[in-house]
């Protein structure tokens, strides 16, 4: 019987940002996505400034994005945050688990990242794993390389899972990903292919044989839907 073919998120014509305009908004959504602890949201006024000549689509939603958290307070938003991010495995923050979820390749994976920031001329020393979503967008708003580019390129359907599934849940966190969307070259059909793959089964799932070498990667492994 015949099924409808997945489609991407209403997808998000790119607008043309200056170099600046994209570190700048790489920047902002790296630190409206970190953990919205007491220092997060007294960080919020200071962040407001940097808006300011950004593109009319990217400033509103931050801008919107940023009002709805002081207006809900930091315990509420704290527990959205954990149950959107921590329990629910298609809005993870962690860019490879998208194409190894939990599986043997998902420590190669995290190599992967360690060498791009190296090749970089970065060392990467966060508590976080290296393809923590936060971690990557800062990466590219620092370096402004060619490599920081490539990562987040060769993970844009896992970016785009997340923007759907945020959308799905009408999370508020979905503004911010809208903007990294925004920032970034069109979708070609290749990456359409891998997205629809990904919402039709999800990240890849293994139960046995991880390796004990791995394990120290695997610790941040998604179990919710």
């Amino acid at each position: 019987m015949p099924t409808r073919r997945p489609r991407l998120p209403g997808e998000l014509p790119p607008l043309r940002l200056k170099a600046d305009e994209r570190a700048r908004t790489h920047m902002l959504a790296s630190l409206l996505l970190d953990y919205p602890d007491a220092a997060w949201f007294d960080r919020l006024p200071s962040l407001r400034v940097h808006l300011d000549g950004l593109p009319a689509p990217i400033a509103e939603a931050l801008a919107g994005f940023m009002d709805a958290a002081e207006l809900a307070g930091q315990a509420p938003w704290e527990e959205q945050y954990v149950l959107t991010f921590d329990l629910k495995r298609k809005c993870s923050l962690y860019l490879s688990y998208f194409a190894t979820g939990d599986t043997r390749r998902r420590g190669m994976a995290l190599l992967t990242f360690l060498d791009a920031y190296r090749a970089a001329g970065w060392q990467f020393d966060a508590q976080e794993l290296p393809d923590y979503l936060p971690a990557v967008l800062e990466f590219s708003a620092l370096s402004g390389s060619d490599v920081a580019a490539a990562v987040i390129t060769s993970h844009r359907e896992g970016i785009e899972l997340l923007r759907a599934a945020l959308e799905d849940l009408d999370s508020p966190w979905a503004q911010v990903i809208r903007t990294v969307t925004l920032s970034l070259p069109p979708v070609d059909e290749r990456t359409r292919e891998r997205f629809r793959q990904l919402v039709s089964d999800g990240p890849p799932t293994e139960t046995v044989g991880l390796s004990m070498g791995l394990e120290p990667f695997i610790a941040t492994s998604q179990n919710g839907d």
